[in-house]
Formats: structure tokens, C-alpha cells, sequence
């Protein structure tokens, strides 16, 4: 009979959810601060785009070997180098004197988003009994939003008082503060051997399909990272202070909705059901960003809806790679699907810019609506997977 894992003790879940934070959020005051950068950097919103494809370019690339190194030599010291790569990219993102240093230091913050699911995923496994993993991962994956609601609010009120690079110059302090506290919290790393041989095949075709569901996703999650807060002052008329304070409403709602929904996944037979239900309200969400431009009120509705559906989305994947994974290869098959999401990510956000330079908001936005009906119709047979199973 197999060891029950320890409870992990709530030192160890807050810092699963801050390494979840931090492996993010170069990218998130990338968005936050858009309009700031695109006024002292004098970038254009093409380019503000392409700090995206870089940091997650460089994250999907990196993904499937970032999964086997957590796999081969502990979550634990995978999980201190993430905080501190991501202390270094965050600095150097402070100290960028223009478009050619931010694209390097965002690229080199990929490496800390393609250690953060494997790593955080393996931990919880050897931490966290079964029947709490999915709370334990949603409030981990809600870490992410956290990063969002952070560089949306306290950071862009810190920035209007410092500057902007005073203020991701404190995100970088704290991050390499977080790796020093990991250090001394996390339990050693169990080193075990690489398995052998392939996994069952109905493991690898569930993960591709969550990686391909992941990747359209991804396509329209980052574009709305990225362009929302610019999208507010451009477009709508909002200070760049309140702007950023949609990054921190999505941020919010994510938070709650992957908190309370994969929870809901955490439970028998729920999880497979879910995705196709919340890509089809992260739809209705990408609409709304396209009413907007008429009625800009429900900009605020439509950031709500983008967090609570569309995030909390990738949430109940995790869950269900948690559940399905193939002994030993937690963090590979974690990578697979991160993978997909890290490249929707790189491919969003510079199709939606050059839509929006040549059409305009509206039709971006209904890019993003088609991008997550995709992810619906991908997501639909996860549903008669699980029905099968269950039978």
C-alpha cells in the first residue's frame, strides 16, 4: 500500500502560490505598465507584443526539457532557481534601456515559467494527499492571477510615485527574498530514477488534447493580458493608472474562479467537464471587450468574465494532469501541457497587434472570441473521455 503524502502545511502552499506569482510576473507589469513603457521606451504596441512572444517563445521551447529536469533532480531546487531567475529577469527588465535589453530579459523570465508547473505540480504530489489536491492547485495556479492583481495595482500606484522601474526593481527584491524563504521551507528533494518506457497510452492522448486545448487558450488569455490595460487608455479614454487597475480586476477574478473551480475538479468525475464549460463563458467574456468599444462600461465586466472563465480554465487542466499523470511523470506531462499554453502565448499577442493596427479593437477582440470557441470544441471530447471512465 502506497505512503499517504504528508499534509503540506500552509508555508508551503503560500509559497508554491508566490513562485506560481513570480514565475509571471515580468509580463503582467510588462501589460500593467504598457502605457508607460510605450511613452518612455517609445515602443509601438507590435513591440509591446512581442515581449510576450518572447518570454513565453522561450518558455514552450524550454517546457518539455524544464519537465524532465524536474522529474530527474527535485521539485525543490527547481523551484529555488525559478524565484531566482525570475529576480534577475526582473531586474534587468528595470534596468532596460530600450526594446533589445527588455526582449532579452523578458526571454530569459521563460525559464522560470517553464520550472513553475512541473515543479509546483511535483511538490503538491508529494505533499498533498489525493482527496486535497485540487484545492491545494487551484489556489496555487490562482498564485498567477495574484502576480496579475499585484502589477495591476499596488505596483502601478508604486510606479506612479517612483517610476516604473523603481517599482519592478521592488518585484525583483522580493522574488530573490522568495528563494531564500524556499530554501529554508521546502522539504528536501526525493531524487527517483527517470521511469522507463512510455506511459499508458490513453495518459499521452489526454495530455496532447489539453496541450492543444491549452494552446488556443493561451492565444487569447495573453492577448488580453497584454493589451487590455492599453486597450483602456488608448481606446476608452482611462488614466494609465486605471488601466492597470483591469489588469488588477482580472487578476482578482482569476484568483476566485481557479480557487473555486478546481476545487470543483478536484472532485470524482468533475474535472473532464469542465474545460469545454469554461471556454465557452470565456467566449461570452471576449465579447463583452468587443461591446466595449461601444458601451465602455463593460470593460470591467468583461475583465471579470476573462478571469473567472478563461484563467480558471487552465487551473482544472492541471487538475487533470495531477489525476492522469504517469508515475514519475508528473512534471514531464505538466511541461507538455504548459508547453501548449506558453506557445498560444507567444502567438497571440502579435497576431491580435497587427489585427488591432489594421482593423482596429473590435475585430481583435472577436479574434480572441474565435480563439476560445476552439478551445470549447477541442475540450468537448474530455467530456466522453470522462463519462467513458466513469462507466
Amino acid at each position: 500500500m502506497a505512503a499517504r503524502p504528508p499534509c503540506a502545511g500552509p508555508a508551503v502552499t503560500l509559497l508554491l502560490t508566490s513562485a506560481m506569482a513570480f514565475s509571471m510576473m515580468q509580463l503582467f507589469l510588462i501589460g500593467a505598465l504598457g502605457p508607460r513603457l510605450v511613452g518612455e521606451l517609445g515602443i509601438s504596441r507590435t513591440v509591446l507584443g512581442l515581449t510576450t512572444t518572447a518570454g513565453f517563445g522561450a518558455a514552450a521551447l524550454l517546457s518539455p526539457a524544464a519537465g524532465r529536469l524536474v522529474d530527474r533532480v527535485g521539485p525543490r531546487r527547481c523551484l529555488v532557481a525559478l524565484l531566482l531567475l525570475a529576480a534577475v529577469s526582473l531586474a534587468l527588465i528595470g534596468a532596460a534601456p530600450g526594446t533589445a535589453v527588455l526582449l532579452l530579459a523578458v526571454a530569459l523570465g521563460g525559464l522560470p515559467q517553464a520550472l513553475a508547473n512541473p515543479a509546483t505540480n511535483k511538490l503538491i504530489l508529494a505533499t498533498v494527499p489525493a482527496e486535497r489536491r485540487g484545492g491545494v492547485t487551484g489556489l496555487k495556479q490562482s498564485g498567477v492571477q495574484f502576480g496579475a492583481f499585484v502589477a495591476g495595482l499596488p505596483l502601478s500606484l508604486l510606479a506612479a510615485g517612483v517610476g516604473w522601474r523603481g517599482a519592478v526593481w521592488t518585484a525583483a527584491g522580493t522574488a530573490a527574498l522568495a528563494a531564500t524563504w524556499a530554501a529554508l521551507v521546502l522539504p528536501p528533494d526525493a531524487v527517483a530514477a527517470a521511469p522507463a518506457g512510455r506511459p499508458p497510452r490513453p495518459v499521452r492522448g489526454l495530455t496532447r488534447q489539453l496541450a492543444v486545448f491549452s494552446l488556443l487558450l493561451g492565444c487569447g488569455i495573453a492577448s488580453v493580458n497584454t493589451y487590455l490595460a492599453l486597450f483602456g487608455s488608448q481606446r476608452l479614454g482611462l488614466s494609465p493608472t486605471t488601466a492597470a487597475a483591469l489588469v488588477a480586476v482580472l487578476g482578482v477574478a482569476g484568483i476566485g474562479g481557479r480557487m473555486g473551480w478546481a476545487r470543483v475538479a478536484g472532485r470524482p468525475g468533475r474535472a473532464e467537464a469542465l474545460p469545454a464549460l469554461l471556454a465557452a463563458g470565456a467566449v461570452g467574456a471576449a465579447l463583452f471587450l468587443a461591446a466595449a468599444v461601444l458601451a465602455h462600461p463593460l470593460v470591467w465586466v468583461a475583465a471579470m468574465a476573462v478571469g473567472s472563465f478563461a484563467v480558471s480554465a487552465n487551473a482544472v487542466s492541471m487538475v487533470l494532469v495531477l489525476q492522469r499523470a504517469a508515475p514519475g511523470r508528473a512534471g514531464q506531462d505538466s511541461a507538455l501541457v504548459s508547453a501548449g499554453f506558453f506557445a498560444g502565448f507567444a502567438v497571440g499577442p502579435p497576431l491580435f497587434g497587427a489585427l488591432v493596427s489594421a482593423a482596429g479593437y473590435g475585430p481583435g477582440w472577436l479574434l480572441v472570441a474565435a480563439e476560445f470557441a476552439g478551445a470549447a470544441v477541442v475540450a468537448v471530447p474530455l467530456r466522453s473521455r470522462g463519462q467513458e471512465e466513469g462507466e
